[in-house]
């Protein structure tokens, strides 16, 4: 799960990197036991999951023109880009007339896009990056490539472990889309404010990373999406 240093790729390769790789060496038993826990559990969730999501496409497919999954290309570990699935929740292309963020009031969800972003259903099919090694249950939410361009070198820590389905920042920000509702310029706000924000929270969850606290923010996660606030 973890590469040797001087394997890592040279843009990782910083002095601001180095505190999170040597504690995460330490934990390489833990990191095991995540990635177990990922196949296993990813698996029955598919076999359990695979009907409900069925279900799902077929409304999405009614409710809308375009293709049921939205597989937009991110960056997880190691920098590696991958195209993550999604439930589409918006118009077909909404990617090419607008940000690479959603606004509370974006006109390009869709009805059933709306519901399904609510309750966070659209990030069911995860469940297939989450197998593939792509993504962890908890690790930093990916991004798209025109951001991980503009991270800053201690940023690049993020990227020592599999994007994540849900992280600390993640539910701190569930209402990310309210907040940049009235930003001027969506991209910048973003970069500006939202993003080191969020890294902030990504990088103490590395810090303090464990098999016990990857449990908990699942468990908070399952709250937060039925209402609680964590301030």
């Amino acid at each position: 799960m973890l590469k040797k240093w001087n394997e890592l790729p040279d843009f990782m390769k910083v002095d601001e990197v180095r505190p999170y790789y040597r504690l995460l060496q330490k934990k390489r038993t833990s990191l095991l036991i995540k990635r177990i826990f990922d196949i296993v559990v990813g698996s029955i969730l598919l076999l359990i999951l695979a009907i409900p999501m069925v279900v799902i496409a077929v409304i999405i497919k009614l409710d809308s023109r375009g293709p049921v999954f939205y597989r937009q290309e991110r960056v997880t570990i190691y920098g590696r880009k991958f195209k993550i699935h999604k439930f589409r929740t918006m118009v077909n292309n909404a990617d090419k007339i607008g940000t690479a963020v959603t606004v509370g009031n974006d006109s390009r969800i869709t009805r059933v896009g709306a519901k399904l972003r609510g309750l966070r259903l659209d990030e069911l099919p995860q469940v297939f990056d989450l197998i593939s090694g792509d993504m962890s249950f908890v690790g930093t939410r990916p991004e798209v490539l025109k951001y991980v361009e503009m991270y800053k070198p201690e940023y690049m820590a993020t990227l020592l472990l599999p994007a994540g389905i849900t992280s600390e920042a993640s539910i701190r920000y569930k209402n990310e889309a309210e907040l940049l509702n009235n930003a001027k310029d969506v991209d910048k706000v973003y970069i500006e404010q939202v993003l080191p924000a969020k890294m902030k929270y990504n990088l103490e969850s590395i810090m303090q990373f464990s098999i016990w606290g990857d449990f908990a923010t699942m468990i908070r996660t399952v709250f937060a999406v039925f209402g609680k606030e964590y301030n």
